[in-house]
């Protein structure tokens, strides 16, 4: 069996597909409110904050993946992700199953070095030192031998249905309610976006490859690491319309924030999008020459079809 820990958001869901697509049709669908993917699914709805319920999430699996996400929020994160993250290490470690871990780039330094998998954990915020924590956390068992994992890292989404992102907000919600598009603080430093079901896929995958555990992984994205002007034209093309955009401020975020807690909790993302922020998927593209990286006007042009 392969359990999905946190399977309610966009990952979680692609991932079901993936794994049901190409690997096993065991599958068990963990969330608060758990709900089937696939009709073949097993369905337990759990709170994963709760050890029992962590180890009895865990129970009878090969495989369990970690995808579970918290609204963005500094102080629930510092209340329950460090906690729920030991709870699955701890089911993992009881139950003898492997761990794959998704994560974020929150951990890394904010400016313009290009991130691999041994960059050096420098996070700015409360966000990205629990991001780190919990890192640190698989990273440690990993080391000891007392746990088999291995680390599925991501950059900032874009992608289908529900994918939730600063460019999803800004640039297709925009275009969906037919408002201004919106770019975070410049339009001319290259960005890595990661289209959802690509991570999803690339995550089925490593965790269904016995060799790649015990390591960290960049999951695949378009190498052409675009600049927001750059996108915003693609999109324009794909689209058939001339999209006008505005780039928010520094100091119109700061203002903002003060009346928005969502404005108020993104302020310490801000640092990327003054600097290149390029992500390097190399390794990943070595080890899995084969596998498919869907391209910016592929993903632009499914979102438009949607």
């Amino acid at each position: 069996m392969q359990t999905i820990l946190g399977a309610s958001g966009q990952i979680g869901e692609e991932l079901a597909k993936e794994l049901k697509r190409g690997f096993t049709s065991d599958i068990r669908i963990v969330s608060r409110n758990a709900k089937k993917v696939n009709d073949t699914d097993i369905v337990l709805s759990a709170d994963l904050s709760n050890r029992e319920k962590a180890i009895e999430a865990v129970e009878g699996s090969e495989i369990a993946y970690f995808t579970l996400g918290l609204p963005m929020s500094s102080g629930l994160w510092e209340k329950q992700f460090l906690l729920i993250t030991r709870n699955v290490i701890d089911a993992c470690k009881i139950n003898g199953a492997k761990l794959v871990f998704f994560d974020n780039t929150y951990m890394y330094p904010q400016d313009d070095r290009v991130l691999k998998e041994d960059t050096i954990f420098a996070p700015v915020g409360r966000k990205g030192k629990v991001r780190r924590e919990m890192a640190e956390l698989v990273l440690n068992e990993m080391k000891s031998g007392k746990l088999e994992a291995a680390i599925c890292r991501a950059p900032e989404f874009y992608g289908p249905d529900k994918t939730q992102s600063i460019t999803n907000a800004l640039i297709f919600n925009n275009i969906k309610a037919g408002k201004k598009l919106k770019v975070p603080l410049r339009d001319d430093t290259k960005r890595s976006l990661i289209w959802t079901p690509d991570a999803s896929r690339a995550t089925a995958l490593i965790g269904n490859t016995p060799d790649a555990f015990g390591q960290t992984w960049h999951l695949p994205v378009d190498t052409s690491h675009l600049t927001y002007r750059e996108f915003i034209a693609l999109v324009s093309e794909i689209y058939g319309k001339k999209f006008k955009y505005t780039i928010i401020s520094k100091f119109a975020f700061r203002i903002g924030a003060l009346f928005n807690e969502r404005l108020k909790e993104l302020q310490e993302l801000l640092p990327r999008y003054e600097h290149d922020n390029v992500f390097d998927d190399s390794k990943f593209r070595r080890r899995f020459p084969d596998f498919k990286v869907t391209t910016y006007r592929e993903g632009i042009g499914e979102i438009r079809n949607e």
